[in-house]
């Protein structure tokens, strides 16, 4: 069977981002793929947090990610902290890794463009994506089209590795792993302007009350050419129609086009609508959410179960990668 690994940040409970540009495929795959699943915890110390604050949004992710159907009998779903041999190959990979493809990643160069001082972290950030995967010998990552460069880096740190201490082999030690790209492409935030991220307080959360998501979903940009009620739309041009793709029947979906072309709608009852589909995708995940964080020791377990797997495939990993290299 085909491997898969995946990583998210410890972001706290997920939005409707995350779940629709990356988790929902997750529960499909599981069933599919030797899956692993890690909230990537090292990856988020690259910016200024608090630690207290930490433990606390690591916890609310994982209990968002079984609520949405990740299955611990199915997939292995861990903290990437709970398996220190991510770090320990980062390392190695690092001395196979040129300073020039570090430097050429995109988000380097968009922190590069905005900060004066920049964490050596930041640099090497697509280093321990690489060893996340490589760690694993996964065949597949699923993504979205804004990751494909940095597993492309993964890709050439396998290659170089392979090259340098495995050159005997006809496969190579290191897959290269391909990507797997996530159905749903990137989802715009409720301003219309941007990805949806907590960062820019753009989202809805997974697991919020429907009074709150209306209050969200109200004020959202639509099609900006609908200025009154008579004005007619493009649909594929408005963010709340992408979100009825998403969440909306078919038969919904074609009855939102059809009223956003002859204005036969207002915008608020095209949101009223979408704030229905919604409700129905997401009760069901809110209320086993509830019924899993009244059960902290079943968080706990599903983590430690996981992260057994993994590290037992890791310290596999780890046991040959110091054998041909000469180290202890």
């Amino acid at each position: 069977m085909s491997r898969i690994f995946s990583g998210i940040q410890p972001s706290g409970a997920l939005h409707i981002g995350n779940y629709l540009g990356a988790v929902e495929n997750w529960v499909e795959l599981q069933h599919k793929y030797d899956s692993f699943f890690c909230i990537v915890d090292y990856h988020a110390i690259t910016v200024p947090y608090e630690p207290a604050d930490l433990v606390a949004r690591t916890r609310d992710m994982a209990v968002s990610l079984l609520a949405a159907g990740i299955d611990p009998s199915k997939s292995s779903l861990f903290v990437q902290s709970m398996v220190p041999e991510h770090t320990e190959l980062a390392w190695i990979l690092n001395t196979v890794t040129p300073l020039g493809e570090l430097e050429r990643q995109t988000q380097f160069k968009e922190k590069t463009a905005k900060d004066e001082s920049i964490l050596a972290g930041i640099l090497n950030y697509p280093v321990l994506q690489a060893a996340d995967i490589l760690l694993y010998k996964a065949d597949l990552v699923p993504v979205g089209e804004d990751q494909v460069q940095h597993l492309e880096l993964s890709r050439e740190v396998s290659r170089r590795w392979n090259a340098k201490f495995d050159s005997n082999s006809a496969e190579g030690f290191f897959p290269e792993p391909k990507p797997l790209l996530t159905p749903t492409r990137r989802i715009m935030g409720l301003d219309g302007q941007a990805k949806m991220s907590k960062s820019l307080g753009n989202t809805i959360d997974l697991l919020e009350e429907p009074a709150q998501i209306w209050e969200k979903l109200r004020p959202a940009m639509t099609d900006p050419a609908r200025k009154r009620r008579e004005d007619p739309g493009t649909p594929e041009v408005c963010n709340i129609y992408s979100l009825h793709r998403a969440f909306s029947p078919p038969d919904l979906v074609e009855t939102v086009a059809v009223n956003c072309r002859t204005a036969g709608w207002g915008c608020i009852d095209c949101k009223k609508a979408l704030a229905q589909s919604m409700e129905n995708d997401l009760a069901p995940i809110r209320e086993r959410a509830k019924e899993i964080t009244a059960n902290p020791k079943m968080v706990a377990a599903a983590l430690d179960a996981g992260a057994g797997k993994a590290r037992g495939v890791a310290q596999a990993t780890m046991k040959e990668v110091k054998q041909k290299m000469g180290l202890a």
